[in-house]
């Protein structure tokens, strides 16, 4: 008789990251995990005291939350395969193990337990962890998408650009969203398990979490602060005293990093919450960029109308919290829209932005872009909102000190300008309005507007209040004169800033118009933060007589009040003898002075690189308190901070400092400086890191 057999042992694991990381393209994931996409196999190794036996019953059983999978081992496969099956190759001693998991698999951290029942013995070990995330990939996963191109940028690039400004003066501004650096996959994890949605019903949530749509609903919610303890505090002040300006931040990972460790995180901005929003989506596999809108609605009461009420002096009366921001930041994610009847698949606004409330939240969507262009303004999630970001129309107002309003001028075409994301492959600006409407002018256009107008009127969306009170003022005879502001976009901060206010009689008759200007430091949201100029003149034009009237700034005059998004707006109200009114509106962009950065050296992981970083004070005042902060991720492991000494008019600063890249591949170097008179100077730098 023989001898029994040994009971089944295990001795080692290898969780083949290397390989596995390659084939399931997370190989740039700093973390030392075992990272993978739902829908395509890996494989593992054990190794055992000895061979693997017909009578031993191994079984795997994959767990994340309440849910627990048992997977039978069959060698070499087995005959049913269900959504989760697990095959079995052994050579000696060592069994290999392909876990198949399904294109709707729940993502996140699972853990992996391996049991055997060898007859008179049961055992169980833990083989370690697996992420599993979605899979842009693999035809079928919800985030597929076809173009190679297009998985690269919107998944797997760490580097991208946010542009900001106004429509006349659009600027880039590189982010670093980093969503494979250390630590950030978990706190991506993290934020799922801290959401509302998790503490109310946590079972409930992470069997949901095999969806885009609520995944990217439960993300939205919780980069702000308002419902939770989410990740950003938002402050549109432009007093930061309490915590980091928002335009200090050059990237994600510090800002989640924080939130990791001590919470809340002071302040953030609209280009703050989208870069952070992405860079939480596309860590977990979800396709996903970043949109600016310029001119962008806030339209408060659903009604798809703007109402902005002014002073004859040009300043806001603050009639209504309706307004147009001079640009606002979401994001875009690819994905199907099972929940909804079919066309609405492909990108999905999303905005972590806390202004409205979505079902009791503070955020947005997702909604599909395709439902906005086509006025489809009953289609989940939030879809009021953002169509009249993109089409609201506008209605300005002069209240009067004797009580009297009138209207002034009705807009259609101002609203939802130059909506730009950053094209594939380079730092371009793509130009993606098409998307969200029909030409500005086309009857296409005008049949959309009115035919959402007529879904909101049917519904509870609309608060109509404001509609009839302001539908009864009558508006102001119709001017016959023409005017618009002319300036340049090239004004530095620490110059004057100098522009013209163009007027022209458009009547055969002698006319006599008063000028009233009002001009303010204001934040992006346009906003007013510090009245610097007020002025009112007469000016007498003949039969169509063109003339302009310069105003001009003086540094002193705005020094103290330009708040870091380097803003200021002038308003102009105009009347003339008939009555007739006419409200001109220019902001002007000034521009920080250049930071200029450069390496003559070839950069290689693991060796020192050596960067010099100049900038010059372009200003006749002595420039103090001067700090460098340089990071970017794959360069430098901890953000550097230099103090810079004190620069007098003109003077030029060169600071030195060496890095070691840590990643091979593309990389940017982010650098910013701060001072007391300038906020966050922006200079970056692409580098190639060969491996050796």
């Amino acid at each position: 008789m023989g001898g029994r057999v040994s009971a089944l042992q295990l001795e080692s694991t290898n969780l083949k990251q290397n390989s596995n990381a390659f084939a399931h393209r997370t190989s740039n994931y700093i973390d030392n995990y075992l990272i993978v996409r739902r829908g395509e196999p890996f494989t593992i190794e054990v190794t055992l005291n000895r061979p693997v036996q017909s009578s031993d019953n191994l079984k795997l059983q994959m767990s994340t939350g309440p849910i627990k999978i048992d997977l039978p081992i069959e060698i070499p496969s087995p005959t049913n395969k269900t959504p989760w099956f697990v095959s079995g190759t052994q050579k000696n001693n060592i069994l290999a193990i392909t876990i198949h998991s399904p294109l709707n698999a729940v993502i996140g951290s699972y853990n992996m337990t391996l049991s055997f029942a060898s007859g008179w013995s049961t055992d169980s070990k833990s083989l370690g962890k697996v992420y599993i995330l979605f899979n842009p990939w693999a035809k079928g996963d919800a985030v597929y998408m076809e173009s190679e191109e297009e998985r690269n940028e919107y998944v797997l690039n760490e580097t991208g650009v946010i542009f900001y400004g106004n429509s006349s003066s659009i600027k880039p501004r590189t982010w670093d969203f980093g969503q494979c650096q250390k630590g950030i996959l978990d706190v991506t994890l993290k934020l799922l398990d801290s959401s509302i949605q998790h503490k109310r019903d946590s079972n409930k949530d992470i069997n949901l979490r095999n969806d885009p749509v609520h995944v990217g609903r439960v993300l939205s919610a919780m980069i702000n602060v308002q419902d939770d303890s989410g990740v950003i505090v938002g402050n549109w002040s432009g007093d930061y005293s309490e915590g980091e300006r928002p335009t200090k931040w050059n990237g994600s990972a510090d800002i989640l990093r924080q939130w990791m460790k001590d919470g809340p995180v002071q302040f953030g901005q609209c280009w703050v919450f989208a870069g952070v929003l992405c860079t939480v989506l596309r860590s977990i596999g979800i396709p996903t960029r970043v949109i600016t809108n310029f001119a962008s609605a806030h339209d408060t009461d659903s009604n798809l109308i703007v109402d902005r009420f002014f002073t004859e002096d040009g300043e806001d009366s603050g009639e209504t919290s309706d307004s147009i921001w001079n640009f606002h930041v979401w994001n875009e994610s690819w994905f199907v829209r099972n929940d909804l009847v079919p066309g609405y698949d492909g990108w999905q606004a999303l905005d972590a932005t806390p202004q409205e409330q979505s079902a009791g939240l503070y955020c947005l969507g997702p909604c599909p872009v395709k439902a906005i262009k086509e006025g489809d303004v009953d289609i989940d999630y939030d879809a009021p909102f953002l169509f009249a970001e993109m089409n609201a129309d506008v209605h300005d107002y002069v209240s009067y000190d004797d009580g009297t309003v009138k209207k002034i001028s009705s807009n259609t075409r101002s609203v939802g300008r130059l909506t730009s994301t950053k094209a594939i492959n380079s730092n371009a600006r793509v130009d993606v309005t098409e998307k969200y409407k029909y030409a500005e002018g086309s009857t296409k256009e005008r049949e959309t507007f009115e035919k959402a107008r007529k879904k909101l009127q049917s519904t509870a969306f609309s608060s109509r209040r404001s509609t009839v009170a302001f539908s009864a003022i009558e508006p102001a005879p119709k001017p016959d004169f023409s005017g618009s502001f002319e300036y340049g976009n090239d004004t530095e901060i620490g110059q004057d800033v100098s522009f013209n206010l163009n007027m022209t009689n458009t009547s055969a008759n002698d006319m006599n118009l008063q000028v009233r200007l009002n001009a303010s430091a204001i934040v992006y949201t346009n906003a007013p933060v510090k009245e610097i100029l007020t002025n009112t003149q007469s000016v007498k034009l003949g039969p169509n007589e063109e003339t302009s009237i310069p105003y001009n700034i003086p540094f002193s005059d705005y020094e103290h009040a330009i708040t870091t998004d380097n803003m200021i707006k002038a308003v102009a109200v105009c009347e003339d003898e008939k009555g007739g009114k006419l409200l001109l509106e220019g902001v002007f962009n000034l521009k920080n002075p250049a930071i200029v950065i450069t390496s003559k050296d070839k950069a290689y992981v693991n060796k020192p690189l050596s960067v010099e970083i100049a900038f010059t004070n372009p200003t006749e005042e002595d420039v103090q308190n001067c700090v460098l902060t340089v990071e970017g991720s794959g360069l430098v492991e901890k953000q550097i901070t230099i103090e810079v000494p004190k620069l007098s008019k003109n003077q030029r600063s060169v600071s030195k400092v060496d890095i070691v890249p840590y990643q091979p591949g593309s990389k940017c170097l982010f650098v910013d400086f701060s001072s007391d008179l300038f906020s966050d100077v922006k200079g970056s730098l692409e580098i190639k890191v060969a491996s050796s």
